[in-house]
């Protein structure tokens, strides 16, 4: 292992850049968010708007924005992007600098823009980046014009459409600031905290503080940090420090703040501290930062698995993608947090994000909520991976990707992964690729003529392709970089070829080695490498493969794929992309959700669906729906996914069948019952039959009306978002889960309509416009305010239902 034997132990406490004037920002200076009133427009083909000055055809768009959303789909575009465009996009905004800040420095910093971004000042160009994932900044003060108007564009090349194998969105999809800061100023992400020492007693926070000075003197700097603990708020220790700082130099100031009796951040209770960070320049206060962080300690060992504040913890982890279903990559923060408390409702306690670095906000709910992270860098390096067209697995596949520009910006988009995310309490990994090791896709090795057991693996060896070799070569430089900036945790990739890779350094120059789909190389391995640490970095979701976690000491994590239906990797048409997830594109529990629930949760817990089925059949679903509808008197299986001792069937109040004990062997419960309408019901039950949970579903009659619960009903007038649950009901204000009807939704007041999401993945239609088809007589809907104060009604209507409307307030 790379020194560490077979043990390591990593203790960290970290912070989250969130200065107090708003959200998650750089991090530095005096930054406001920066996303109204820009203009669009989506070029034919290569068009040169660098030089347009008349905007009169150019759309107005709000930030962050997506244009490949927008559709439509179509057959014609690529199954693997979700059958959405790509294209030529260019954004443009005017904005005026006080001429009383010409003394100040300017930036402008983008939290992400899909891809191939290239950003222009008044006609200069600033820069280009084009990894679509990564966070960047550029300097406006050499070509701003203080006091008078300003234009700034941007060209966002996504003509390669196909070029990920999933959905990546298109344009500026996340928020965008603008940082005015003192000449003498934090470096961006110039922050680094961690914590050493831990005892119950105390332990030592470590402050680093980078700071730039581009003044045009040797200046004079105080540091004063502050310490707070966010759930008392009580102030628990400070520091105070002077340097000198010469003219264009940058230096790293160190601190030390000992926290008494420190509160420990876990997935049970994520505590969190503040530290406020106040910076004056020649006896002047010039900036002012306030972040988060939290103190734990992350032990992972070869034989005991991980353990958080000493102990041992299993990783009940799913992989997610960065898309929002109908909202496509341009998601807001209320959206991801329903999300992600639903995951943790089933007892989820770990998110991999993959494959890519996302949103900032993610990391912060994250910290708050107690989810531990695994942060993925790469899906390609120096080659293409194979990219489908016609749906996945189908047909023959292209070759586009982001492996042109790894040799180049590969390492520098690493360290600003790192860079920007080593202060979340949340994050305990870098992952610096995912499935490189794919066989033959490209990287090939003669091992894959015969395997390890004698019998080749499918494809064989392809002595053309490019040698398994060069992973060692690669990883062993990437491990380096992020090390360079974090050693506070361990560094990682997904393996999708164990048997190839075990013959390259690969492996061994990782921290922790991370399986993909190969449960059963666990053991074998683990006994050639003893000193390795193993887990599950991408899992099916077979009840086999949990168990194996569950049972294996050494074995401390699964992510299962996916937790969430997402956008891309789609099947043939019409197919909007891949939807094995716990949850649907809507956010909504599915019923494998319930399943994993019963796996994974702490809490008694019950679920029952159901399906027609011959008595015969001993098959048991794991994605039963809870409907309770069908002709009198048909053999209906009832499954219950219920993770008590004992669980009992009531039909109407009335028990139906024996009770049954838990099954071990598949984890569900089944009773097949002649079908009466009314209330069928499942209790969970403890050793002494006593009701410690349940779940009943109920007969529907006809559609009769329409049901709209917003999530909130006051919102901020700056962004605020509200996610109304629309359900079709029966005049009992009963769900009617066969309902298909096609609601309209118009709106009064400051609010707008970012979308209607049903689920359904074969709906190839418009989910931006204000009609759509329910789905298993329900959709989502997404309003959010527009910055002014008041009163919204959002009305739902369809022919032949009575009508549902949501007052929502705006403040």
């Amino acid at each position: 292992m790379n020194n560490l034997n077979k043990k390591i132990v990593i203790i960290l406490a970290l912070f989250l850049f969130v200065p107090i004037i708003s959200f998650a920002v750089p991090g530095f200076g005096h930054p406001r968010l920066f996303v109204d009133h820009w203009k669009f427009k989506l070029a034919s083909g290569k068009e040169d708007l660098l030089n347009v000055t008349n905007y009169d055809n150019w759309r107005t768009v709000t930030l962050p924005h997506d244009w490949s959303i927008e559709g439509p789909y179509s057959p014609n575009n690529a199954s693997a992007t979700g059958f959405l465009p790509g294209g030529m996009g260019w954004y443009e905004k005017d904005f005026v600098v006080p001429a009383e800040k010409k003394r100040e420095k300017v930036y402008i910093y983008f939290e992400g823009v899909y891809n191939r971004s290239t950003v222009y000042l008044n006609g200069h160009k600033l820069g280009y980046r084009p990894n679509g994932y990564i966070s960047f900044l550029y300097d406006l003060t050499p070509f701003v014009k203080f006091g008078e108007n300003n234009e700034i564009k941007v060209q966002v090349d996504h003509t390669r459409f196909n070029d990920s194998r999933w959905y990546t969105g298109s344009g500026i999809y996340r928020d965008v600031y603008l940082v005015y800061a003192d000449p003498v100023h934090l470096s961006l992400w110039g922050l680094y905290c961690k914590v050493d020492h831990i005892t119950k007693k105390s332990a030592d926070l470590s402050v680093a503080t980078t700071i730039k000075n581009e003044s045009s003197a040797t200046a004079k700097v105080n540091i004063e940090l502050e310490v707070y603990n966010k759930q008392s708020g009580a102030k628990v220790a400070s520091s105070y420090k002077k340097i000198t700082l010469l003219l264009n130099d940058s230096l790293t100031s160190l601190q030390t703040l000992k926290i008494k009796n420190p509160e420990l951040w876990s997935l049970e209770h994520p505590n969190l501290y503040s530290v406020l960070a106040k910076i004056s320049v020649n006896g002047k206060l010039s900036e002012t930062d306030e972040v988060t962080t939290g103190v734990r300690q992350l032990v992972f060992d070869a034989n005991k698995g991980f353990l958080l504040n000493g102990v041992n913890t299993k990783l009940k982890g799913v992989c997610i993608h960065h898309d929002g279903g109908c909202l496509g990559s341009a998601v807001p923060e209320e959206v991801w947090a329903r999300r992600l408390k639903n995951l943790k409702s089933i007892g989820c306690n770990a998110i991999r994000l993959s494959h890519n670095p996302q949103a900032p906000y993610i990391y912060d709910l994250c910290d708050k909520l107690g989810l531990v992270v695994m942060d993925e860098a790469f899906d390609e390096w120096e080659y293409p991976k194979r990219k489908w067209v016609t749906g996945w697995n189908e047909g023959a596949p292209t070759f586009d990707g982001n492996y042109d520009f790894f040799k180049e910006w590969g390492e520098r988009d690493l360290r600003d992964m790192v860079l920007r995310d080593r202060n979340h309490p949340s994050v305990i990994m870098w992952s610096i690729g995912n499935e490189i090791d794919y066989p033959n896709d490209p990287y090939s090795h003669p091992i894959l003529a015969t395997g390890t057991i004698n019998q080749p693996v499918q494809g064989g060896y392809l002595p053309n392709n490019p040698p398994a070799e060069r992973l060692g070569d690669i990883s062993k430089r990437l491990v380096s970089v992020v090390k360079q900036y974090d050693i506070s945790r361990p560094v990682t990739a997904a393996l999708a070829g164990v048997i190839m890779s075990n013959e390259t350094t690969y492996p061994s120059n990782l921290d922790i080695c991370g399986y993909n789909y190969t449960e059963d190389r666990y053991e074998m391995d683990h006994k050639k490498y003893p000193a390795r640490v193993i887990y599950g970095s991408e899992n099916s979701q077979s009840l086999k493969s949990w168990k194996v976690v569950r049972d294996s000491k050494y074995i401390f994590a699964q992510f299962i794929w996916s937790g969430i239906d997402y956008l891309g990797e789609s099947g043939t048409w019409p197919s909007r992309g891949f939807y094995s997830g716990f949850l649907d594109f809507g956010g909504f529990l599915k019923p494998r959700g319930y399943f994993r629930r019963e796996m994974w949760s702490e809490n008694p817990s019950a679920y029952i669906g159901t399906y027609l089925s011959d008595k015969t059949d001993k098959s048991l679903s794991e994605d039963a729906w809870p409907c309770w509808n069908y002709e009198e008197g048909q053999v209906v299986r009832v499954v219950s996914y219920t993770n008590t001792p004992q669980a009992r069937l009531l039909l109407n109040g009335k028990q139906v069948g024996e009770i049954k004990p838990f099954d071990e062997k598949t984890f569900i419960t089944y009773w097949d019952v002649p079908f009466a309408p009314g209330t069928l019901e499942v209790e969970g039950l403890d050793q002494s039959a006593t009701k410690v949970c349940s779940y009943a579903i109920q007969t529907s009659g006809r559609p009769y009306a329409i049901s709209a619960i917003p999530d909130v009903s006051i919102i901020s007038k700056n962004r605020g978002v509200s996610q109304i649950v629309v359900n079709v009901v029966d005049q009992k204000n009963n769900p009617v889960f066969f309902s298909d009807d096609e609601l309209t939704c118009n709106i009064e007041g400051p609010v707008r309509l970012l979308g209607l999401e049903s689920s359904n993945n074969t709906d190839m239609g418009d989910y931006k416009d204000n009609k759509q088809r329910v789905y298993h007589g329900r959709l989502i809907a997404y309003v959010q305010s527009t910055g002014v104060a008041g009163t919204a009604q959002v009305h739902f209507s369809a022919p032949w239902l009575k009508s549902g409307t949501v007052r929502i307030v705006i403040k």
